[in-house]
């Protein structure tokens, strides 16, 4: 899954030690773009902060795995990012998206002008 925003808050860096070692975690907001902003709490683990860099105000993209555990009949809800692209990544709009008010439609076949001597109705059937 990709997210696209604004980091709006990097949180300050959590670090600890379990059975396994030491671990290291660093959350971050980010701002999604659109009429109804939404903000989104994101994670980066362990080395994945080292080969992620980010800033507050950069625009980026992050492939985020989406995870929820039951703890005592409640449920807890983590978003971590795997990889962070500098920037936003071009999505390709629906087929059915709304022309913008400044954009011209696209030229019909009417438009199109005609060769001297073309009949416009020229099917091979």
């Amino acid at each position: 899954m990709e997210i696209q925003g604004k980091v709006v808050k990097i949180l300050p860096l959590q670090q600890g030690e379990n059975a396994r070692g030491g671990w290291k975690k660093q959350d971050f907001v980010l701002e999604t773009p659109g009429q109804y902003p939404k903000q989104v709490c994101i994670s980066l683990w362990g080395d994945k902060i080292d080969q992620n860099p980010i800033a507050e105000g950069e625009e980026i993209t992050a492939s985020i795995n989406v995870e929820s555990r039951e703890y005592n009949e409640r449920w807890y809800t983590d978003v971590k990012a795997w990889k962070i692209q500098k920037g936003m990544i071009a999505s390709s709009a629906p087929a059915s998206a709304p022309q913008a008010a400044n954009t011209p439609p696209p030229p019909s076949m009417n438009d199109m002008p005609q060769e001297s001597g073309e009949v416009d109705d020229d099917l091979p059937f």
